[in-house]
């Protein structure tokens, strides 16, 4: 099993993704004589799991089932264990384009953190590029490597435990592209422009503040940084639902079928159009918002190596 190469069968030692549904669902490892308990009942990993495909319907102890799924790192952003804020799939999309990576990049990235950003940009620069990824925290940066190993991606990442803003990354002038995320990126400015190649190479720094970009922007600056921009992605969902309006009262017209944007001869429509008319509401699909929306998340600042 590999996040960046798709297995066809579950085998001893995977991490997969259990489904429950859309709002539902949990990473497990595959473990030969372990059960999983879930909602609906005991999964066996021995007779359940091991040796079915992924993809396939599970079913559980209770008489209820599930959906086995191959992780991918939109998978895993959603699932991973929280060691801190995360980066999703909303800013993740953003940075891998605007930072230009494809097959056989060069990423250098600090901090590592839940590995969520890093699991993508593993997958982005596979089969034949690199991350190097640097944390500060030294437990996090060993369960990083650890996830890393059992995610089958060990061989495209290399985890630093140091201080970025006073070690650097520890490579020079190889990077295609640099992201930020730690709380004083103006400090590691300097670093970042040292692993960057010779010319053209992207940077990237993700701050929830607008005082942090400032001073970001400015050390940009001072490094020689150029097509140096600043934005912020929101996400608004909308729910699709029937709503009912009330058909206004516009005099003998409004009694006149044609009127209501029903195909009275039409046999589907006859039944429902009367009914509507005599209740005074005719019903429609609308998108609605959510009433709860998140308003903010982060600034990504973007700039390159003159």
């Amino acid at each position: 099993m590999s996040f960046v190469e798709y297995g066809d069968t579950i085998k001893d030692g995977d991490t997969a993704i259990v489904f429950l549904g859309h709002e539902s669902m949990f990473p497990v490892k595959v473990q030969h004589g372990t059960v999983t308990q879930t909602k609906y009942g005991v999964i066996r990993h021995s007779t359940d799991l091991i040796g079915k495909k992924y993809g396939s319907k599970v079913t559980c102890s209770k008489g209820g089932w599930v959906f086995i799924l191959h992780p991918t790192p939109e998978l895993w952003t959603m699932n991973l264990p929280h060691r801190t804020q995360i980066l999703y799939s909303t800013d993740i999309s953003i940075i891998t384009m605007m930072l230009e990576l494809k097959p056989g990049s060069i990423v250098c990235e600090s901090g590592t953190g839940s590995g969520s950003l890093s699991h993508a940009l593993i997958r982005t620069v596979a089969p034949t590029g690199h991350l190097y990824t640097v944390e500060f925290h030294q437990q996090r940066a060993e369960k990083a490597r650890e996830e890393f190993r059992e995610h089958g991606v060990e061989h495209l990442v290399t985890v630093t435990n140091q201080d970025v803003c006073k070690n650097g990354f520890g490579v020079s002038n190889i990077a295609d592209a640099v992201f930020l995320d730690i709380p004083s990126p103006w400090e590691a400015i300097g670093h970042a422009k040292s692993a960057l190649k010779a010319e053209g190479g992207r940077i990237c720094s993700f701050s929830p503040c607008i005082e942090q970009v400032q001073r970001t922007c400015l050390a940009m600056e001072e490094y020689g940084f150029t097509e140096i921009n600043t934005l912020e992605i929101l996400l608004r969902v909308y729910n699709v639902r029937t709503i009912s309006l009330q058909i206004p009262d516009l005099g003998k017209a409004a009694e006149d079928n044609s009127s209501t944007g029903f195909d009275s001869s039409s046999p589907s429509h006859q039944g429902s159009s009367c009914a509507n008319l005599q209740q005074g509401t005719v019903q429609f699909k609308s998108g609605v918002p959510l009433r709860e929306v998140v308003g903010h998340t982060g600034y990504l600042t973007f700039a390159t190596k003159s």
